[in-house]
């Protein structure tokens, strides 16, 4: 446990860096179950907290702390839950992330996770062991300003929304089919959920069931997601995604959506009738109710960047007050945009820029320059995804932990290479050579040293096919420099680095055959993830570990061991 003295000291830190505003400490209890839900119509076991999912919404305000118990009552899996976007500054143990910063939390005991939000905005929580996110657990983290303090924008209501891809098979299944030889891939989500509810359509059930509860569209788990709105009030939407595969486009009929907010950060307004959004990201987008009031309106998600023709979008309802809220729209849904166009993406991408009063201007210069090459590849004839052409592999002990006590035997000491062969490697082509290799082998920064990413993206195994991948790093928010098409030119293209307003994110795609240049300073102690936040990327290797200022972090708590090397300690 860590000493309640540790959690004030740190609000005191908070208060003298000239916050200012009493902070408080929330608390939660909750218990994580198995359940059988029909979020889409179709009956499967999922994952609950405290009998819902999505789970609980976190609401609280900058400089608290958080303590939530998560007692795990799932009968054979253990669990652990990532606070997505919170930098965990000072309490790296508690970033969630099993086999990284701690151990897993087992069937039938209870841990307890105490951090402190120490800035507001839209973030999200989830499971983050093996592809368990897939199964429901998941939730919105909310963190307003303190008193008295108000936005560089107005609004009247706020509300949050979270969209999700959906998978009849379970994650067992999943993972079984990925880990085979001969690859069985997952396929397109059966369905797309608007927080927690879509429509499967039961009449496409290739065996049709003998039980009548399995797909049942009367089901009230499934009936769509509703948005009541006042005629002429603005509302700020919250806008995450927690899918495990899909890129999608967001979008309310009829509608303007201001993006005001990405990850956390002011953004400088700009106006989209389609949000294109991807996994693990999370924004605000500004909406007005100033159209008919006497009808409804559709609120539509859709796949883009892969086909999915077998995948219905996801549907839900503005509903004007006092239209009734089971009256349908008058018209049929808007049309998705076009699957494999990646312009509208890119340009949306280059299109976010720090608001004017709000940005922080990154260091002039890196220190150290990382091009992570993103592939897939086989290992004794098992796909895998690799970075710079190795896959990575969890250890049994925890990397903080084996790293606090130098434990060197817990994983590889050899370091992934810091880049690629750029001058020969074709982007375009799939690679002649399919074999890789394994490694759970980290990268070692210099504490407070400033990193350049260069996320780079190639062909797949299949012929002239590259995907998009949303990159997710824990422990920290990165300037995004910049995006390009094709491969990255180390001589010209740094030249064309956004220094002047670049937002920062935790969050960011690389858009296919493309490039996407990050920067970020190495200033919080810790062992964090960086990886493909899609599920099956990264159980199949798309991810690294960086590792700074380990000398810094403080007296580990004995709740996180317990697995591997760890135990005894």
């Amino acid at each position: 446990m860590v000493p309640v003295m540790f959690l004030l000291l740190i609000q005191l830190i908070a208060l003298l860096n000239g916050y200012g505003v009493e902070a408080r400490i929330r608390q939660y209890k909750w218990e994580v179950k198995n359940e059988f839900k029909s979020p889409d119509c179709y009956r499967k076991m999922v994952i609950t907290i405290n009998g819902r999912t999505p789970g609980p919404t976190i609401r609280t305000q900058q400089n608290d702390t958080i303590i939530v118990e998560v007692t795990n009552s799932l009968f054979t899996e253990n669990t652990a839950i990532h606070w997505h976007g919170i930098r965990q500054i000072g309490t790296p143990w508690f970033d969630g992330s099993e086999g990284i910063t701690q151990c897993p939390i087992l069937p039938g005991t209870t841990f307890k996770y105490q951090f402190v939000v120490d800035r507001p905005g839209t973030y999200v929580y989830h499971a983050h062991y093996g592809m368990q996110r897939d199964s429901g657990l998941y939730g919105s983290i909310i963190v307003g300003l303190p008193d008295g303090e108000s936005e560089p924008f107005a609004y009247d209501y706020d509300r949050n929304i979270i969209l999700n891809d959906w998978y009849h098979n379970s994650t067992t299944e999943q993972a079984v089919g990925l880990s085979k030889v001969p690859f069985q891939w997952i396929g397109e989500p059966q369905s797309l959920l608007i927080h927690g509810r879509g429509r499967f359509n039961c009449s496409s059930l290739s065996v049709p069931s003998s039980d009548p509860g399995l797909c049942n569209t009367t089901n009230p788990d499934c009936s769509p997601f509703r948005l009541i709105v006042v005629p002429g009030k603005t509302y700020r939407l919250r806008v995450s995604s927690l899918t495990s595969l899909s890129a999608l486009s967001f979008q309310i009929e009829g509608h303007n959506l201001t993006v005001v907010e990405a990850d956390g950060h002011y953004v400088e307004p700009f106006v989209v009738q389609n949000l294109f959004i991807y996994s693990g990201e999370t924004y605000s987008v500004l909406v007005k109710a100033d159209q008919d009031p006497t009808t409804n309106y559709w609120i539509t998600s859709n796949i883009v960047s892969r086909p999915a023709p077998n995948t219905p979008p996801g549907q839900g309802v503005l509903v004007y007050y006092p239209n009734h809220p089971r009256r349908s729209p008058p018209t049929i849904p808007p049309a998705a945009p076009v699957w494999n166009d990646s312009r509208p993406r890119m340009a949306q991408s280059q299109a976010i820029k720090a608001r004017r009063g709000y940005i922080h201007i990154p260091p002039a210069v890196s220190d150290r320059v990382i091009v992570f090459l993103n592939t897939q590849n086989e290992i004794n004839g098992r796909r895998r995804w690799s970075v710079n052409n190795v896959s990575f592999t969890h250890p049994h002990t925890p990397y903080l932990i084996a790293l606090k006590h130098n434990l060197t035997q817990a994983f590889d000491q050899n370091p992934p290479p810091d880049g690629y062969d750029f001058l020969n490697y074709d982007i375009y082509e799939r690679h002649p050579n399919a074999n890789t290799t394994s490694s759970n082998g980290i990268y070692r920064l210099n504490f407070n040293s400033t990193v350049d990413i260069i996320l780079q993206n190639a062909n797949t195994m299949n012929p002239k096919n590259s995907e998009t991948h949303p990159w997710h790093l824990h422990g920290h928010d990165f300037w995004v420099l910049g995006y390009g098409e094709g491969k990255f030119d180390m001589f010209n293209d740094p030249n064309k680095y956004n220094l002047v307003n670049p937002i920062m994110k935790n969050t960011v795609p690389v858009h296919p055959f493309g490039w996407t240049a990050l920067r970020f300073k190495a200033d919080n102690p810790g062992a964090w993830s960086f990886h493909c936040h899609i599920e099956s990327h990264f159980f199949m290797g798309m991810g690294v570990v960086f590792a700074e200022g380990i000398e810094k972090v403080g007296k580990l708590p004995s709740s996180i061991m317990g697995c591997g090397q760890t135990q005894g300690l």
